[in-house]
């Protein structure tokens, strides 16, 4: 079947048709299982034919559908996207066709993809070589009509395996498959997502470090097309506080990546103020302010560092300065950020030798809460 990715255009045309006049497009947006509840139509679309031929976009239709949210638990839906024409020729209907049927993802093809990119892989991300923080679990996200197992080894040896299945609801289309339990890094959150009570010690610390998840160094993803080998370092920092940034990638799902070093924190301040009458009878008291402020908010942003990283990596920076959602784990929240470096400059392990990123992102929240 084929894929849409919402955020670059996708087109639907009829070739060409001799003494074409226009076309009509019937098209259904819809959730749950394929065919069963496609309900009624969306969108009733009509071209007039440019040299016997009719072109659609449709994917700026399908964006508009995709509200992407993410609270620490790793779950991503799609929309099926199914269609029908039917022809006018010298200004006479002619049959209608059967449905075409598509499923969007809030993905993105680059130019030179070409035209309608469908990003076709089982492994939904575009790097195979997988830096995380130790004793945190590696999430990957792979498409369930592709794959048919995913395999953690550790030497060659193998310690976990999990089958894949299909599926024809809109939910179950992407598999995220993790070492530990979906949306908890750390030891206390795995025990709370588990239904026990944290209490902290110096003894539990000591427990921690030696009974940490399985151990592995590849995860292996078999697919109709073949396995996918991707390779997994684990990184320790006992100096700095490890941040990681989850992001909608270009095969619009959720990936991670860890910032490992150095992080610096600024509250910037936005004041809006007006004159105060302040005088009563023929004074005024010198303690009031002439200058009053009417409302203050502040905006808290963070310069990460990210440590050493393979030149592998360059793609995934790439991806998640383009992400239009990003989130960062904070004191276990999940917090909605915006990438504010809006520049990034490619390192290579030949010119640069050691490769450390320095990004700038901004919580997307006012920090003195004005919810109303």
């Amino acid at each position: 079947m084929s894929k849409i990715n919402a955020r670059s255009p996708y087109y639907i045309t009829t070739g060409t048709v001799t003494n074409l006049t226009s076309t009509q497009l019937e098209l259904y947006i819809y959730q749950g299982t394929q065919t069963t509840n496609r309900g009624t139509r969306i969108y009733l679309l009509n071209s007039f034919a440019v040299d016997n031929v009719c072109t659609f976009e449709i994917a700026e239709l399908i964006r508009d559908y995709f509200i992407n949210v993410f609270d620490g638990d790793y779950s991503t839906d799609i929309w099926w996207v199914d269609y029908r024409t039917t022809q006018f020729i010298q200004g006479a209907a002619q049959t209608t066709s059967g449905y075409t049927q598509l499923k969007a993802f809030f993905g993105y093809g680059l130019f030179e993809d070409g035209a309608n990119p469908t990003n076709s892989q089982a492994v939904l991300q575009s790097n195979t070589k997988i830096v995380k923080l130790d004793d945190a679990p590696a999430v990957i996200a792979v498409d369930r009509s592709l794959a048919t197992q995913v395999t953690y080894e550790l030497n060659g040896t193998q310690v976990y395996t999990k089958a894949i299945s299909t599926s024809t609801n809109s939910n179950a289309q992407i598999e995220y498959v993790t070492s530990g339990v979906n949306g908890s890094d750390e030891f206390e959150d795995r025990v709370i997502q588990d239904g026990g009570t944290f209490e902290g010690s110096d003894c539990l610390t000591a427990f921690e470090g030696e009974y940490t998840l399985f151990d592995f160094d590849t995860i292996l993803v078999d697919s109709s097309t073949g396995v996918t080998k991707l390779t997994v370092t684990n990184e320790s920092e006992c100096k700095f506080t490890p941040y990681k940034i989850t992001f909608i990638n270009k095969f619009g799902v959720l990936q991670d990546i860890w910032f490992f070093k150095r992080t610096n924190e600024t509250l910037t301040t936005k004041t809006e103020k007006f004159k105060k009458n302040i005088i009563s009878g023929a004074s005024y008291s010198i303690s009031n302010h002439q200058d009053k402020t009417l409302t203050k908010n502040g905006k808290e942003k963070l310069t990460l560092n990210t440590g050493y990283y393979p030149e592998a990596y360059n793609e995934v920076f790439k991806e998640m300065q383009l992400s239009e959602d990003c989130w960062i784990e904070i004191n276990s929240k999940t917090l909605p950020i915006q990438v504010t470096s809006s520049s990034f400059a490619y390192k290579t392990q030949l010119n640069d030798k050691i490769i450390n990123y320095t990004i700038e992102i901004e919580f997307a929240f006012d920090t003195i809460n004005n919810i109303r």
